[in-house]
């Protein structure tokens, strides 16, 4: 296997390990803020129990978020040297902006929300969750900013490299870097902002349902009911807006994707062919003899979710170069994967609405039983949606525009004369251009055992922490933080350690050793 697939297989282990966190801490952090400002707001002590309870299990996935994440990162580096030094501009300005404005305050705040419950006022420790949900939230901002941009690339030109301030070449081919000349443009390019709520609604999902299937195991055994059906109740409340979200946040998404890729949609839905768009709802695809197997579709369905028409004509991938085709098989599985289990937990979540409403949830037991394994799906149906979107990227790391004849969407593709479409390359970069060219297959090979050795040991750790926490269960703690209100609690844990208080009253010599460091 070459050093190419071997780089991509390394990335897309590490990083789909790594992704086990972030949407966890996301959701969760929602979460939290409920708990938290419904306590402030009722004063009614389980809440904040509650709050606790999950603020500890929030902070081992923040961990777990960090530790793993900086391994993806480096890897941009060892592996991916060619595409660092092309896009460095670009999207190292989307990564710097992360850490500074994003990882810094959730970062800062986190010590007040894990370490801080007896040492600020209530309601200054709900600022430091907010703080810290936000920040959780902003740094995926800048994550889908970074992203997006490989997908629809703008505000940036390319240029040839200068080495000792002469053009620089590499066995006799120019190199060229890709930078900035509108940053704004590079924030807001043409799938961010259809991406953006996707991604932070399918969080949303995971959640609210890891909180929902912890609370759900806790009714089944009869323990800690109340505090178990409380956050249930909050869990089920996200995690069901988020479900509707998403279905509408998608279809608004597939439109946009077709608009600047339409390779990519033509392998998630199967359509070899250009012309009437079928919605296919199961088959095997034969991308080789551009055909599906054992197809169950819906007729125009695809033209109708794409036009509001069932005539239309989609383009199949027949516009494409073999060279610039995706892989169909993993794309069009994945994508049905995450749809489907969309849909399954909107169902879900709108038969708990209802039975929570008529006061019998909690006693169905089987339904119970069920929210408690539905937090795999939901993370399956994350990773599903995360590999269609690189793997239908593909043979592309930066995807060049789309050569479209006028307004995208309306018209054909611009067509060259052998009847395929031809993309700018200087504009893109092929993935098999952009590893490095000092790394060998056995290098690549040895980090994917030693890092696959690792995160087993870092997963058998989250896993043990985890259930030790869950069985141990939530622990009522007795209020003895700060009753006022403002900032002065805040500065005061800052500034000073606990046994000062009581070291400064002592005015004898004998005290003075104790004051001191």
């Amino acid at each position: 296997m070459n050093v190419v697939m071997l780089s991509r297989i390394q990335f897309a282990l590490t990083i789909m390990f790594h992704y086990l966190f972030p949407p966890l801490t996301i959701g969760m952090g929602v979460v939290l803020v409920f708990l938290e400002g419904r306590y402030l707001w009722t004063r009614d002590r389980m809440y904040h129990t509650a709050a606790r309870f999950w603020t500890e299990i929030f902070a081992l996935n923040f961990a777990m978020g960090v530790a793993t994440g900086i391994v993806m990162e480096f890897q941009f580096g060892t592996n991916w040297g060619t595409y660092s030094r092309f896009v460095g501009d670009v999207f190292g300005s989307a990564l710097a902006a992360e850490g500074i404005f994003a990882f810094f305050l959730e970062s800062g705040f986190l010590a007040v929300l894990v370490f801080g419950w007896e040492k600020v006022s209530p309601k200054m420790h709900f600022f430091s969750t907010c703080m810290v949900a936000f920040g959780s939230i902003f740094s995926s901002v800048w994550i889908v900013i970074a992203n997006s941009w490989q997908q629809t690339p703008a505000g940036y030109h390319v240029v040839q490299m200068m080495r000792n301030g002469k053009p620089w070449f590499v066995d006799g081919k120019p190199v060229m870097r890709a930078e900035v000349t509108d940053f704004w443009a590079v924030v807001f390019n043409h799938s961010t902002l259809e991406r953006l709520p996707h991604v932070l609604l399918g969080c949303f999902i995971v959640g609210s349902f890891f909180v929902m299937s912890i609370s759900a195991w806790y009714i089944l055994k009869f323990r800690h009911t109340d505090f178990a059906r409380r956050s249930f109740t909050g869990g089920l409340l996200l995690a069901t807006f988020s479900s509707f979200g998403i279905m509408i946040s998608g279809h608004s998404q597939a439109r946009n994707v077709y608009r600047t890729q339409p390779a990519k949609l033509a392998a998630f839905e199967g359509n070899f062919i250009t012309g009437r768009g079928d919605e296919t709802l199961f088959g095997i695809p034969h991308p080789n003899e551009s055909r599906i197997d054992w197809k169950i579709s819906i007729p125009g369905g695809l033209s109708f979710l794409l036009f509001d028409n069932f005539s239309k004509t989609v383009i199949g991938l027949d516009q494409f170069a073999p060279k610039d085709r995706p892989p169909v098989l993993i794309p069009f599985i994945t994508w049905r994967l995450m749809v489907g289990i969309g849909s399954f937990l909107l169902g879900l979540t709108l038969l708990g609405c209802v039975l929570l409403w008529k006061g019998s949830l909690f006693h169905r037991r089987r339904l119970m039983w069920i929210f408690v394994f539905s937090v795999l799906a939901a993370v399956v149906a994350n990773e599903a949606g995360w590999v269609s979107a690189e793997v239908g990227r593909q043979p592309w790391t930066v995807y060049p525009p789309v050569p479209w004849t006028s307004e995208p969407g309306q018209s054909p593709l611009a067509l060259g004369s052998d009847g395929h479409v031809h993309y700018d390359e200087v504009k893109g970069l092929r993935t098999i251009n952009s590893v490095s060219t000092v790394v060998s297959s056995d290098q690549v090979v040895g980090s994917i055992l030693g890092f696959g050795a690792i995160y087993f040991v870092l997963f058998l750790f989250w896993i043990m922490v985890l259930t030790r926490k869950i069985h141990r269960g939530p622990v009522e703690h007795m209020n003895t933080g700060h009753d006022d209100d403002g900032l002065h609690g805040f500065l005061d844990t800052a500034s000073e350690r606990p046994d000062h208080k009581q070291s400064l009253t002592d005015t004898s010599v004998s005290a003075l050793p104790i004051v001191a460091p």
